[in-house]
């Protein structure tokens, strides 16, 4: 949850008419990751919660590929999302290694 907190605290100086575009659809995806991998663990089948890591795994990929298009307009410094990006990596080997 700590790339969820952060990406919120970054994309609050996005611009104020990306709150429907890309801020909004980048706060949906990350929040999405640890959400879907909460649900997973608590489904009954070791089945239904590979599911589950795969929506986050795509969750993540979206929310990287938005962090970047975010850095390609220069929404945020490219230091500080490079961080964000480095941390997604971190939790997308996480979510592999489960």
């Amino acid at each position: 949850m700590d790339l969820a907190e952060e990406v919120y605290l970054v994309s609050s100086r996005f611009p104020k008419q990306e709150t429907y575009g890309i801020t909004g659809q980048l706060r949906r995806s990350v929040v999405s990751v640890p959400a879907n991998i909460a649900e997973g663990a608590e489904r009954p089948g070791p089945r239904q919660f590979v599911q589950f890591l795969g929506v986050a795994s795509g969750s993540l990929a979206e929310a990287e590929t938005l962090l970047m298009l975010a850095s390609r307009l220069g929404f945020a410094d490219s230091i500080r999302i490079q961080h964000l990006l480095d941390q997604a990596g971190d939790i997308g080997r996480m979510i592999n290694g489960l």
